[in-house]
């Protein structure tokens, strides 16, 4: 059974918070972590020096992967209990970039849905999840046709491949330059939710689903080891399939980080080294990576200092191929992305913003079974100054669109963006002064979220570390 998307438990990061309250010598038992040359070398800040670009950005992958950081297969037993099948996937199924603005402490970390159709590196089109697994088979066949026969060296030679792959596609999809990379895989996961005790999440309804094992009831509770994992691989019966299965992921280490740096994790000298040793266990970082220094830096960031969110998305049920309709992935727009990620540290280049209007009002009708998006996204829309028009229901149907007269194109173009890139088109049927916008049944742009901290795409309200955040 392929396993489908899993926490990217930013396990080094978490811990090496937890060490500016613990203390330099706890963390030096970190320096044996496994190490990988994924960030090219002179552009890594220095010591104490600040990015250029704003920020230093800490690349976490969590990878769909049955074997440790030495590459040798998780034990059976292991397997069985976290509902594993023996044979896994070269695939990155969990992306989160973290962005801590240059002369701060606040973290704004951001998700990459795993079936997020980009360019990869080459030129080809697919999923972003693929580039590890293209990457890592062609340099191992690149080896073995250069006369290689060390399937050791081949392996690891292979997998730094992968990990700079994905570097770079997250990269060129963000516009964010990548100054660490830390990455774990199901055993580690499995050890450091333990490590803490459980983790506390909280569900608005009861949920199960054969596929991960999950089973859990409604309301605050309590995760962790294989059940933890159930939790946030969970994803066919949630109403918003994988968009949901992300917010779960920011819920859980929203959860996690708060539960990491809080005065009963701290204060238990066992607690910190059984998370320590799971690090070592299966993570695995960047060869460039100071962590004595990068404490110095984080010196006084807090449980509720992290806040969450993801990517504007265009279409999370994408039908990207003509040969096979039946094949979709999450459409992004690069665009979008990347001001979006500039946004986390700063407001977005003028040139970006779409022009306010004046006296143009927006109808919003909600083709779906959302109740109250459609005025939600209507006080988006008002926030960013169109006049609020009618709002109410609309036949069902599964996409969006923007409907606009030929003298409010840009306008009607500027709120298509706005929700995260909708279809548009022009109609002699649209009254004088009026844009209208339907909003289908698979939309997840601004206004999905009531506010309590779902994060289906930019313009949600972000999960933090310190909120309560229940979910689907």
């Amino acid at each position: 059974m392929r396993i489908a998307g899993k926490i990217v438990v930013s396990a080094l990061a978490l811990v090496v918070f937890a060490g500016t309250a613990y203390g330099y010598s706890t963390l030096s038992s970190l320096d044996d972590v496994t190490r990988s040359s994924v960030i090219d070398a002179g552009k890594q800040p220095r010591p104490g020096e600040q990015p250029t670009d704003g920020s230093l950005d800490i690349l976490l992958v969590g990878r769909d992967s049955r074997t440790d950081e030495k590459g040798n297969p998780l034990p059976a037993d292991v397997l069985r209990e976290l509902r594993a099948g023996p044979n896994g996937d070269d695939l990155t199924d969990t992306l989160i970039v973290l962005r801590i603005p240059n002369g701060t402490q606040t973290v704004k970390a951001f998700s990459i849905p795993r079936d997020s159709y980009v360019t990869l590196p080459g030129g080809e089109k697919g999923k972003i999840n693929a580039a590890f697994g293209r990457a890592k088979l062609a340099e191992a066949a690149k080896l073995r046709a250069a006369g290689e026969t060390d399937k050791d060296k081949i392996e690891q030679e292979s997998l730094t491949a992968g990990r700079r792959a994905t570097r770079q596609v997250v990269e060129d999809l963000t516009g964010v330059t990548i100054d660490h990379f830390a990455e774990v895989n199901l055993l580690s996961f499995y050890d450091i939710s333990n490590a803490v005790g459980g983790v506390e999440v909280c569900l608005k309804q009861a949920s199960s689903d054969r596929d991960s094992g999950a089973n859990f009831p409604a309301g605050p509770q309590k995760i962790s080891g294989a059940a933890a994992l159930a939790f946030v691989r969970e994803r066919k019966p949630l109403p918003r399939g994988d968009i949901d299965r992300v917010v779960r992921q920011q819920v859980f280490l929203a959860s996690l980080a708060h539960q990491v740096l809080s005065a009963g994790t701290l204060s238990n000298p066992g607690k910190v080294s059984d998370l320590i040793d799971a690090v070592k266990k299966s993570v695995v970082l960047d060869d460039s990576w100071n962590l004595l220094d990068f404490v110095g830096q984080m010196r006084g960031i807090s449980g509720g200092g992290i806040q969450f969110s993801t990517v504007p998305i265009v279409d999370p049920d994408y039908r990207y191929s003509k040969s096979d309709p039946r094949t979709t992935a999450v459409q992004v727009d690069p665009a979008q992305v990347k001001q979006f990620a500039a946004s986390l540290i700063g407001a977005p280049p003028a040139s970006s913003k779409p022009q306010a209007p004046s006296g143009v009002v927006v109808d919003v009708a909600n083709a779906g079974d959302a109740s109250g998006l459609a005025q939600r996204v209507s006080d988006v829309l008002k926030d960013k100054g169109f006049a609020p028009g009618t709002t109410g229901n609309a036949a069902a149907r599964r996409t969006s669109l923007v409907r606009y007269g030929a003298a409010l194109a840009t306008q009607g173009k500027a709120v298509a963006e706005l929700l995260g890139g909708l279809a548009t088109a022009e109609s002699a049927d649209v009254p004088a002064g009026h844009i209208e916008v339907t909003l289908g049944q698979v939309y997840a742009g601004p206004g999905t979220s009531s506010g309590g901290g779902a994060a289906a795409g930019a313009g949600d309200a972000p999960i933090t570390s310190a909120g309560e955040n229940c979910v689907n």
